[in-house]
């Protein structure tokens, strides 16, 4: 089993930024991609972005421009930076990895418990 933990969470003004971090710990023989998902109250969840080992990313429409996510391989985490926050990004993010694990390198995936984003003035 794998575990992620998200951090960096918490309460902005509109225009402000956040940055999230995501570190992966566990029975982790190596990760494919890492990628940030949020859910808004009463909305399904949505993938904001994704980035492979390589370091091929992905954004959402909604964010691109504003959010830029980044990675550090050798300490399995994730990071997310986000500017120019809107109430639209009120949302709880959560952290998902796809890995191979220790027992004979199968792929699994993990989701973090998630943390609250709150832009508000």
């Amino acid at each position: 089993q794998a575990q992620l933990v998200e951090s960096g969470g918490g309460l902005v003004q509109p225009g402000g930024s956040l940055r999230l971090s995501c570190a992966a710990s566990g029975s982790i023989v190596s990760i494919d991609a890492m990628g940030w998902y949020r859910q808004a109250p009463g909305k399904a969840r949505d993938l904001v972005a994704a980035i492979t080992t390589g370091g091929s990313t992905n954004y959402a429409d909604s964010v691109k421009g504003r959010f830029t996510i980044s990675r550090d391989n050798a300490k399995n985490t994730v990071y997310l930076q986000m500017s120019s926050l809107k109430p639209e990004d009120t949302a709880v993010y959560c952290c998902h990895a796809v890995y191979r694990n220790m027992v004979r390198r199968r792929t699994r995936e993990e989701w973090g418990q998630g943390t609250q984003d709150t832009v508000a003035s």
